[in-house]
């Protein structure tokens, strides 16, 4: 039976992951809010809001989870010809309204979108707290890709990435691993399965697993360097 979470008391605890249902796979709760405290305490623990308009928040915890391992990144040699040829200037923390405004737009033969104005609200309260941060990728001045995602200790939780240009997107993702590494991250979570992910490097590991590196990264911290600018 799903859980319902109170809307006034974001402290609540979340139910145990064992009782997310399997179909839809990793539902766990709905309801609740999207307070600092009940996201943070969510990803946390293993667990992020996906919802579209009219559904409550519905709160997920899929088995198997997608994740990259910064040592276990990818590179196709036509991947690695476009970094070497630094077409696209990155940055990270510069334009995280624009990021966020892109990664809403619909997709292509879409009409609507999961990141709706609460969730991006959250977001950017989020990012107000030091926790949710972009990373840009420029081409001639004109924003082209990017993605946004969660740092809590030594994990980075991806949430969604848009691109305008081929490759930017990628480029993005690849040198924020990389800057992630250096700073001392162990786990990028990517939450389910995209073949766009798996190219990089990306693995499914179970949820049990999943959990358990949570628990031994979550409190650990990154270098002092990370997103200083």
């Amino acid at each position: 039976m799903l859980t319902l979470l109170d809307p006034n008391k974001a402290d609540q605890p979340f139910p145990a992951l064992t009782q997310a249902l399997t179909e839809p796979d990793g539902l766990l709760a709905a309801g609740g809010c999207l307070s600092t405290q009940r996201i943070i305490n969510a990803y946390t623990l293993g667990i992020f809001p996906w919802y579209s308009h009219d559904d409550p928040i519905l709160w997920w915890s899929p088995d198997p989870r997608l994740v990259i391992f910064p040592d276990n990144l990818h590179l196709s040699k036509s991947l690695q010809k476009t970094l070497r040829k630094q077409i696209f200037q990155i940055t990270f923390d510069t334009a995280f309204t624009q990021v966020i405004k892109a990664c809403a737009a619909p997709r292509p033969n879409e009409s609507g979108t999961w990141l709706l104005p609460e969730m991006q609200q959250a977001y950017h309260r989020l990012h107000n707290k030091g926790y949710a941060h972009s990373i840009e990728a420029w081409y001639e001045g004109e924003l082209v890709g990017g993605l946004y995602g969660i740092a809590i200790g030594q994990v980075f939780f991806g949430e969604s990435m848009f691109h305008r240009k081929t490759d930017a997107s990628k480029v993005a993702f690849v040198t924020l691993v990389q800057l992630l590494s250096s700073w001392g991250y162990q786990m990028i979570d990517c939450q389910v399965h995209t073949q766009h992910l798996a190219s990089l490097g990306a693995e499914e590991i179970t949820r049990a697993y999943f959990s358990s590196l949570l628990q031994k990264y979550h409190h650990c911290q990154p270098h002092s360097s990370a997103w200083q600018k």
